[in-house]
């Protein structure tokens, strides 16, 4: 046997050397598991929300096709354009006032309904007294309660006030029919903000009063705003209360002035579509505005921390 031939005999029968300490060997990946919803085929997902989208979408087309349209036209597509509709139900229906009336309904309620609740929201997250749990039971329970059964008290309460045919009624009634669930979602609010936040204000010299405006409070924004718009959003749809406590015309809301463009043998489509659509376009305008905070608030607001 040569030389050659015995090497490479030895370099056969040998193994391969071991790893050199403190090199690791390569460990092949784990199979990635899909999510459940990435083996649902497309169609699956899309067409169902198509079909949602179009169902939720139709409704307000018609409503504008009826606005812009012209009076004894039946086109499926407005045109040409024209604001005959608007320009009666504002000037000739007086929707200018009953839009200023509502304006100031849901403002004043949104501003009641937030600063009240807010005080008592606090009260039940801050403090813990003996009748709590009843009162917090009565708070949910008071949210099964319809408002049509509120109307005969609330009536002879503000007749006793002088307060009948008046604004002033219709922001009270919204207010305290708003306050139950607001002040609930409100102290989930002040339960998420760390009471050691507070404790370190009241050690630098803070009162709890000056310790809450300037630590609590900012906090709060995103569900204040979320609570808030709601309330406004009610108050401003709001048609039994408006209805039962207002008889004078020049004080209506816009919900009890769509219904006066109803009458008994006939319905002014154009005009009720137009006055439709002034009614809608403030709500679109406030959930535009606030809806990245929509979320954050009312997620703040679920779980305790």
């Amino acid at each position: 046997m040569t030389v050659k031939e015995a090497r490479s005999t030895d370099l056969a029968g040998t193994t391969a050397p071991a790893s050199a300490p403190g090199r690791h060997r390569a460990v092949p990946a784990p199979p990635r598991k899909g999510r459940a919803w990435d083996d649902v085929p497309r169609w699956q997902i899309y067409v169902p929300l198509g079909v949602y989208l179009l169902f939720t979408l139709v409704p307000f087309y018609w409503m504008l096709l009826f606005a812009f349209r012209p009076a004894g036209s039946t086109s499926l597509v407005p045109w040409p354009l024209t604001l005959e509709h608007f320009d009666k139900v504002w000037n000739e229906r007086a929707f200018a006032t009953f839009f200023q009336n509502s304006l100031l309904v849901g403002v004043a309620s949104m501003l009641m309904t937030t600063v009240v609740a807010l005080a008592g929201g606090y009260a039940l997250a801050r403090f813990n007294f003996r009748v709590k749990q009843g009162f917090m039971l009565a708070l949910l329970c008071s949210q099964f309660i319809p408002g049509a059964l509120m109307l005969v008290p609330l009536f002879e309460i503000f007749a006793n006030l002088r307060m009948i045919n008046s604004l002033g009624s219709v922001i009270i009634a919204e207010t305290v029919f708003q306050l139950p669930l607001t002040m609930i979602l409100i102290s989930g609010f002040i339960k998420n903000v760390p009471m050691s936040l507070e404790e370190a204000a009241w050690v630098d010299g803070c009162g709890r009063f000056r310790a809450f405006c300037a630590v609590v409070l900012p906090l709060l924004r995103p569900g204040l705003i979320a609570v808030g718009s709601f309330a406004f959003v009610h108050s401003w749809n709001h048609f039994l209360f408006a209805l039962m406590f207002l008889s004078d015309q020049g004080k209506q809301t816009i919900p009890v002035g769509l219904a006066t463009l109803m009458g008994a043998d006939s319905v002014d489509l154009g005009a009720l579509a137009a006055g439709g659509v002034v009614a809608a376009l403030p709500v679109v305008i406030v959930f535009a505005f606030i809806q990245k905070w929509l979320v954050t608030g009312f997620s703040a607001g679920a779980v305790k921390g």
